[in-house]
């Protein structure tokens, strides 16, 4: 299997916004799963199809879905999440509008992040072998910021290799991954 990502930087702030909406979001994680269709959707998320079909349109004209080739059929239409790997502008390069619709997307995924984390909690005793998958490190590196962006350009090429699994490894499961890395700045300052 191939696994091909188009490297996006999103700039645009209505974009921005288009992808700052906990509805979207959620409309994504499902599509990232497999294909679905509106009515699909919205049995699943508990909202109306009027809500999906509008979403799904909103993500699509910015492209983060598409509609699935030769799977639409009259009214049923068929979606599904585009390979799209985001990144943003530098702090430093981006207007207030881009800035808050960023601040506003970057909360949403924590809490997301950290709710995702709390299903599995719930879940663990549930899933046997899978239990005990929760590699963890916490830590600290001394860096310049060339060796920094160095750091996550490799980060990201691990991610890229186990993206997709191998052909026949039917014990593959989807595995939510969260990298972030910051300056660590003293209390006091």
């Amino acid at each position: 299997m191939t696994y091909r990502v188009v490297v996006d930087e999103i700039a645009d702030p209505a974009a921005l916004k288009a992808l700052a909406n906990p509805l979207r979001q959620r409309i994504l994680r499902c599509l990232e799963r497999g294909e679905a269709t509106s009515t699909s959707l919205a049995k699943e998320l508990g909202v109306t199809t009027g809500g999906t079909s509008y979403n799904l349109r909103v993500l699509a004209d910015n492209g983060f879905v598409e509609e699935v080739p030769g799977r639409t059929s009259g009214r049923e239409r068929w979606w599904r999440a585009t390979n799209r790997e985001l990144r943003f502008p530098r702090h430093s390069e981006q207007d207030t509008e881009t800035r808050e619709a960023l601040d506003w997307l970057n909360r949403l995924w924590s809490a997301e992040y950290a709710e995702a984390h709390e299903r599995f909690e719930r879940a663990r005793d549930r899933l046997g072998p899978w239990r005990d998958a929760e590699p963890y490190s916490r830590g600290t590196i001394k860096v310049t910021l060339a060796q920094l962006e160095r750091f996550f350009l490799e980060y990201l090429d691990l991610l890229h290799k186990y993206a997709a699994p191998e052909e026949g490894e039917g014990d593959a499961r989807e595995v939510m991954t969260y990298f972030v890395a910051f300056p660590d700045v003293p209390e006091d300052a």
